[in-house]
């Protein structure tokens, strides 16, 4: 079988981040591999950081984008989890070790000898990965998860980091139980799917942004309970203690100890955002009893477990589709935060 036909994609050349056409060859389909036709992408803030080389391990050229939504169109002779015309996802990670106690438990994204990337990594065969702005991709069986026929590739494709990292911790922590209170920390990608989470599980969700404009998407567009403009002390000081859970999707550097403090005893802080540093006072962590934890994206077994939950509840990321010919504008305005909430590249009807 023969997976090495010609690759088309756009790729970021330097550290401007500027994508262009590029061609080039995948892998073979070994017996344990999917091939798979990509019809969507979506485009993820990790996109900007690799393309631009923010932490200074990018390999040129880079073909960024980590989820992907398609169609199988090549399977190997092991494989028996997929078929030729099954409608696949494939999201942040394309290999792990396999062995350790992580994988073994279906866990991969903490797998102990590291998950490989699905763009920009070292791929055990001493390849680098290439992601989803790309006519098709080579992975292994295991980490590709089944998109249900009557679900939309285009809104399937968030799903597979924006989703999975916030349904993730909500998953571990328990925050599925109807009648507690969430509370989201920013609104962007992540922040509207665990609102859109929220709501499927029956809490009631409370918005914080920085932003007076985001209330009315935060409450009629999504349907969160209340709004609050977090620099508002006394709007703030009145949620004080009522709180079950937070999820903290900001990136920006931002204090922590006036979230925290919201918290009931007991209460469970999950931080998905990356800021620059933590600096919270032991007294609001310790006299409350709370807990402060960390998350990245899910292992397979709860990827799957979400992409399901999505079709069985209805639940859709906002997305705006985009065709790859408009990627570096749409790269600058995820910059900008000038997008709700999520793009996503048409790649099928505009990667020629």
């Amino acid at each position: 079988m023969s997976g090495e036909d010609e690759c088309l994609s756009w790729a970021a050349r330097d550290p401007s981040g500027l994508l262009s056409p590029h061609t080039f060859t995948r892998r073979s389909v070994t017996n344990d591999d999917v091939s798979i036709k990509i019809t969507h992408c979506g485009v993820c803030y990790a996109d900007v950081i690799w393309t631009r080389n923010k932490h200074g391990d990018s390999k040129y050229p880079l073909i960024p984008g980590h989820e992907i939504a398609g169609v199988v169109n090549k399977v190997g002779s092991n494989v028996d989890r997929f078929k030729v015309g099954d409608h696949v996802g494939v999201g942040t990670y394309v290999n792990s070790c396999r062995e350790c106690e992580y994988c073994d438990e279906g866990q991969e994204v903490s797998c102990v000898k590291g998950q490989v990337f699905t763009f920009n990594a070292i791929d055990y065969d001493g390849s680098v990965t290439k992601g989803g702005y790309s006519s098709h991709i080579v992975v292994h069986e295991r980490y590709c998860y089944k998109i249900p026929v009557d679900y939309p590739l285009e809104s399937a494709a968030p799903l597979l980091c924006a989703g999975i990292t916030v349904y993730a911790p909500m998953i571990r922590h328990n925050m599925n139980q109807p009648g507690k209170s969430l509370g989201v920390i920013g609104l962007g990608g992540l922040g509207h799917m665990a609102v859109k989470f929220g709501k499927a599980f029956g809490l009631d969700v409370t918005v914080f942004s920085t932003s007076i404009s985001k209330k009315e998407e935060a409450l009629n567009l999504l349907g969160a309970k209340n709004f609050v403009i977090s620099s508002d002390h006394d709007q703030m000081k009145a949620l004080a203690k009522s709180l079950d859970f937070i999820i903290d999707t900001a990136s920006g550097d931002h204090a922590f100890d006036p979230y925290m403090s919201l918290l009931k005893i007991a209460g469970v802080y999950a931080l998905v955002g990356f800021p620059s540093e933590i600096k919270i006072s032991p007294a609001t962590l310790n006299l409350g009893m709370r807990m402060l934890a960390g998350s990245v994206s899910g292992g397979t077994k709860m990827t799957q477990e979400m992409i399901d939950f999505c079709a069985a509840h209805k639940i859709y990321p906002n997305i705006e589709v985009i065709p790859i010919q408009k990627i570096n504008e749409a790269l600058e305005r995820v910059v900008k935060k000038d997008i709700k909430y999520r793009f996503v590249i048409d790649i099928k009807n505009s990667l020629k």
